[in-house]
Protein backbone atom coordinates (compact mmCIF):
# COMPACT_ATOMS: atom_id res chain seq x y z
CA UNK A 1 0.00 0.00 0.00
CA UNK A 2 2.76 2.24 0.16
CA UNK A 3 4.01 4.55 -1.78
CA UNK A 4 7.34 5.92 -3.19
CA UNK A 5 8.55 9.52 -1.97
CA UNK A 6 8.39 11.49 -4.88
CA UNK A 7 10.68 14.04 -4.32
CA UNK A 8 14.47 15.48 -3.93
CA UNK A 9 13.97 15.08 -0.12
CA UNK A 10 16.67 18.12 1.43
CA UNK A 11 18.30 19.76 -1.74
CA UNK A 12 20.16 22.98 -0.79
CA UNK A 13 20.47 23.95 -4.22
CA UNK A 14 17.21 26.05 -4.46
CA UNK A 15 16.72 29.69 -3.91
CA UNK A 16 15.22 28.83 -0.24
CA UNK A 17 17.07 26.60 1.57
CA UNK A 18 20.53 26.29 2.52
CA UNK A 19 22.54 23.37 4.29
CA UNK A 20 21.87 25.55 7.33
CA UNK A 21 18.60 25.82 7.26
CA UNK A 22 17.84 21.91 6.15
CA UNK A 23 20.24 21.10 9.35
CA UNK A 24 17.91 22.97 11.29
CA UNK A 25 14.74 21.28 9.92
CA UNK A 26 16.22 18.40 10.43
CA UNK A 27 16.94 19.20 14.40
CA UNK A 28 13.42 20.43 14.50
CA UNK A 29 12.22 16.61 13.08
CA UNK A 30 14.97 14.48 15.61
CA UNK A 31 13.26 16.46 18.37
CA UNK A 32 9.68 15.52 17.12
CA UNK A 33 10.94 11.89 16.55
CA UNK A 34 11.74 11.91 19.95
CA UNK A 35 8.85 12.52 21.31
CA UNK A 36 6.69 10.64 18.72
CA UNK A 37 8.63 7.08 20.20
CA UNK A 38 8.18 8.70 23.79
CA UNK A 39 4.31 8.40 22.85
CA UNK A 40 4.07 5.12 20.70
CA UNK A 41 6.48 3.20 23.10
CA UNK A 42 6.32 4.05 26.56
CA UNK A 43 3.03 5.98 26.90
CA UNK A 44 0.25 4.56 24.62
CA UNK A 45 -0.84 1.11 24.56
CA UNK A 46 -0.02 0.12 21.84
CA UNK A 47 2.20 2.26 18.62
CA UNK A 48 4.47 1.79 15.76
CA UNK A 49 5.04 3.49 12.49
CA UNK A 50 5.78 3.04 8.83
CA UNK A 51 6.90 4.86 5.91
CA UNK A 52 4.03 5.74 3.35
CA UNK A 53 5.59 8.38 0.11
CA UNK A 54 6.83 11.45 1.26
CA UNK A 55 5.28 10.42 4.88
CA UNK A 56 6.25 8.39 7.89
CA UNK A 57 3.07 7.53 9.20
CA UNK A 58 2.59 6.51 13.56
CA UNK A 59 0.21 5.72 15.55
CA UNK A 60 -0.37 4.98 19.10
CA UNK A 61 -3.78 3.59 20.90
CA UNK A 62 -4.83 4.76 24.37
CA UNK A 63 -7.94 4.69 26.69
CA UNK A 64 -10.68 7.18 25.47
CA UNK A 65 -9.78 10.54 26.71
CA UNK A 66 -11.39 13.90 27.65
CA UNK A 67 -10.85 16.76 25.63
CA UNK A 68 -11.67 20.90 25.45
CA UNK A 69 -13.59 21.85 22.81
CA UNK A 70 -13.79 25.61 22.00
CA UNK A 71 -17.83 26.41 21.99
CA UNK A 72 -19.21 29.76 21.30
CA UNK A 73 -15.63 31.26 22.15
CA UNK A 74 -15.40 29.48 25.94
CA UNK A 75 -13.53 25.87 26.40
CA UNK A 76 -15.59 23.28 27.35
CA UNK A 77 -14.21 20.13 28.60
CA UNK A 78 -15.88 17.20 27.12
CA UNK A 79 -15.27 13.57 28.76
CA UNK A 80 -14.97 10.77 26.34
CA UNK A 81 -18.77 9.77 27.50
CA UNK A 82 -19.82 5.90 26.00
CA UNK A 83 -16.50 6.55 23.75
CA UNK A 84 -13.52 3.32 24.72
CA UNK A 85 -10.34 3.86 22.69
CA UNK A 86 -8.77 7.00 21.60
CA UNK A 87 -6.60 6.23 18.40
CA UNK A 88 -4.01 8.53 17.60
CA UNK A 89 -2.16 9.22 14.08
CA UNK A 90 0.72 11.22 13.51
CA UNK A 91 2.22 12.06 10.09
CA UNK A 92 5.76 13.28 9.52
CA UNK A 93 7.38 14.33 6.56
CA UNK A 94 9.81 11.69 5.81
CA UNK A 95 12.81 14.17 5.27
CA UNK A 96 12.99 15.29 7.65
CA UNK A 97 11.00 14.02 10.43
CA UNK A 98 8.65 17.45 11.03
CA UNK A 99 4.70 16.92 12.07
CA UNK A 100 2.67 17.56 8.70
CA UNK A 101 0.04 20.07 10.00
CA UNK A 102 -3.41 20.84 7.97
CA UNK A 103 -3.89 17.27 6.82
CA UNK A 104 -7.38 15.26 5.70
CA UNK A 105 -6.38 12.20 7.99
CA UNK A 106 -9.00 9.10 8.21
CA UNK A 107 -8.74 6.24 9.82
CA UNK A 108 -10.62 2.64 9.92
CA UNK A 109 -10.19 -0.14 12.48
CA UNK A 110 -11.15 -3.31 11.67
CA UNK A 111 -11.74 -6.51 14.06
CA UNK A 112 -10.98 -9.64 13.98
CA UNK A 113 -14.14 -10.76 13.07
CA UNK A 114 -13.77 -8.66 9.80
CA UNK A 115 -15.90 -5.82 11.04
CA UNK A 116 -15.35 -2.60 9.66
CA UNK A 117 -15.48 0.45 11.90
CA UNK A 118 -15.05 3.74 9.69
CA UNK A 119 -13.29 5.73 7.97
CA UNK A 120 -13.53 8.64 10.65
CA UNK A 121 -11.80 11.70 10.37
CA UNK A 122 -8.77 12.04 12.34
CA UNK A 123 -8.61 15.71 13.93
CA UNK A 124 -5.63 17.49 14.78
CA UNK A 125 -5.33 17.73 18.42
CA UNK A 126 -2.42 19.93 20.17
CA UNK A 127 -0.53 17.84 23.07
CA UNK A 128 1.69 19.22 25.55
CA UNK A 129 3.90 16.96 23.61
CA UNK A 130 3.22 15.88 20.32
CA UNK A 131 0.74 17.48 17.81
CA UNK A 132 -0.93 14.23 16.63
CA UNK A 133 -4.79 13.40 14.43
CA UNK A 134 -6.55 11.96 16.97
CA UNK A 135 -10.28 11.06 17.98
CA UNK A 136 -12.02 8.67 20.60
CA UNK A 137 -13.27 5.38 19.28
CA UNK A 138 -16.17 3.12 20.50
CA UNK A 139 -15.15 -0.07 19.81
CA UNK A 140 -17.18 -3.40 19.97
CA UNK A 141 -14.39 -5.66 21.72
CA UNK A 142 -11.26 -5.89 22.83
CA UNK A 143 -8.12 -7.88 20.71
CA UNK A 144 -6.27 -7.46 17.90
CA UNK A 145 -7.67 -4.43 14.82
CA UNK A 146 -6.11 -3.59 11.97
CA UNK A 147 -5.79 0.18 11.62
CA UNK A 148 -6.03 1.72 7.75
CA UNK A 149 -5.22 5.05 7.96
CA UNK A 150 -5.43 7.39 4.96
CA UNK A 151 -3.92 10.84 4.15
CA UNK A 152 -5.18 12.95 1.39
CA UNK A 153 -2.77 15.89 -0.56
CA UNK A 154 -2.43 18.71 1.96
CA UNK A 155 -4.11 21.85 -0.10
CA UNK A 156 -1.24 24.43 1.73
CA UNK A 157 1.15 25.98 0.00
CA UNK A 158 4.35 24.56 -0.30
CA UNK A 159 7.66 26.87 -0.60
CA UNK A 160 11.02 26.18 -2.33
CA UNK A 161 10.95 25.74 -6.11
CA UNK A 162 12.68 22.49 -6.04
CA UNK A 163 12.31 21.05 -2.28
CA UNK A 164 8.18 21.87 -2.16
CA UNK A 165 7.64 19.25 -4.48
CA UNK A 166 6.15 16.89 -2.22
CA UNK A 167 2.68 15.71 -0.48
CA UNK A 168 1.04 15.67 -3.67
CA UNK A 169 -0.20 12.33 -3.91
CA UNK A 170 -2.72 10.27 -1.34
CA UNK A 171 -1.49 7.50 0.73
CA UNK A 172 -2.46 4.65 2.76
CA UNK A 173 -0.86 2.35 5.10
CA UNK A 174 -2.22 -0.56 6.77
CA UNK A 175 -0.74 -2.01 10.50
CA UNK A 176 -1.94 -5.15 11.21
CA UNK A 177 -2.10 -7.01 14.53
CA UNK A 178 -2.64 -3.79 16.68
CA UNK A 179 -3.68 -5.03 19.99
CA UNK A 180 -6.60 -3.00 22.22
CA UNK A 181 -7.55 -2.90 25.11
CA UNK A 182 -10.94 -1.02 25.73
CA UNK A 183 -11.00 1.79 28.55
CA UNK A 184 -11.48 5.47 29.32
CA UNK A 185 -10.21 7.94 31.79
CA UNK A 186 -12.71 10.64 32.82
CA UNK A 187 -11.15 13.63 34.05
CA UNK A 188 -12.40 16.60 36.34
CA UNK A 189 -10.37 19.65 35.13
CA UNK A 190 -9.98 22.37 37.55
CA UNK A 191 -12.66 25.09 38.17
Amino acid sequence: MSTPATTPPRDPASSEATERQLQLAVAQGKAYREALDHMAQDVADAGGTQQAGDYLIGYAIEKAEGMYHLEDGELVWHNPGDANAHVEVVVCDAADGRFVPGLNVSATLVTSGGQELGPFPQELVWHPMLYHYARNWELPEDGEYTLRVHVDPPTFMRHDEINGRRFAAPVDVEFVGVPIERGAETVDPPG
